[in-house]
């Protein structure tokens, strides 16, 4: 594996969306915005074009190393393949939260995640309207960070009794069966929010300003940066059947909670089988 530097990838992520994202928010003309899967699912000229920059400048770092893009894998789903095969990948989502920055609603982000032989060592969100990251290194705690260098890092909040829980839940591709309970359940909490942009779930769980988020659609350029800085900031990390959380995952949904104990509770009261 080439020698990572994680400050190199934060700033490759910013220069890419200071040059092909942030110019096209609010800017985008009908024929900038397609579907993809379906209405939800989309894709727009920044995040193609974002991608595409961020590849050329990865590649350039670090020659040696897969890159796994959303877009990219849109084109070649067998990318996915190969990621669990790779002894050294950089995963990439270009625009995190599309549907927001199409409807322009500044809440998206770009991140990116390291994976080497099959775990995830680094993971970084970045906010292009804050102008600030979210990073972690594995074993080297969870951090925001600004350009100018200032920098803190970030710890899970200590969670409450259930009733006063707040977390971020993504119900969209629950289950049929299960969706009516899991719906029901979350009247157990005090706030069940969703921003539809799975970087600022974790953002504000790492900070400390929610106790638990979860999602059931596994695509690791969704979750395998916020899980790592999710689990360096102090936060239990695990799919709905306690097994730990791997870049090879595909399905079995995830739930991040501030402590196992937490963990437990939710599993046991909200995300029931």
């Amino acid at each position: 594996m080439s020698s990572f530097d994680i400050d190199r990838l934060a700033v490759i992520l910013r220069d890419a969306a200071k040059s092909e994202i942030l110019p096209r928010f609010r800017h985008l003309e009908p024929g900038m915005v397609r579907e993809k899967a379906d209405a939800i699912d989309l894709v727009t000229e920044a995040d193609e074009q974002a991608e595409r920059r961020i590849k050329a400048e990865v590649v350039a770092a670090w020659p040696d190393a897969l890159f796994v893009g959303e877009e990219s894998v849109a084109a070649s789903p067998a990318l996915l393949d190969a990621l669990d095969r790779a002894d050294f990948a950089i995963v990439v989502d270009p625009v995190d939260g599309t549907a927001n920055f199409a409807a322009g609603l500044p809440l998206y982000a770009t991140m990116a995640s390291v994976v080497s032989k099959g775990e995830t060592i680094a993971g970084i969100i970045y906010d292009p309207m804050g102008d600030d990251w979210v990073l972690a290194e594995r074993g080297g705690g969870a951090w925001q960070r600004r350009p100018d260098g200032t920098q803190w890092r970030l710890k899970v909040a200590t969670a409450p009794g259930l009733a006063d829980l707040v977390g971020h839940v993504s119900i969209t591709f629950l289950p049929a069966d299960s969706k009516p309970r899991v719906l029901a359940n979350l009247a157990k909490i005090r706030v069940a929010a969703n921003y539809r942009v799975a970087g600022h779930d974790y953002r504000t769980f790492a900070a400390g300003f929610s106790h638990f988020v979860a999602f059931n659609k596994l695509m690791p350029w969704d979750h395998l940066a916020g899980c790592l800085i999710s689990e360096e900031a102090g936060g239990y990390v695990a799919r709905f059947d306690g097994s730990p959380y791997l870049p090879s995952h595909r399905e079995g949904g995830l739930l991040i909670a501030s402590d196992r104990d937490t963990w437990n509770l939710l599993r046991a009261e909200v995300f029931t089988v």
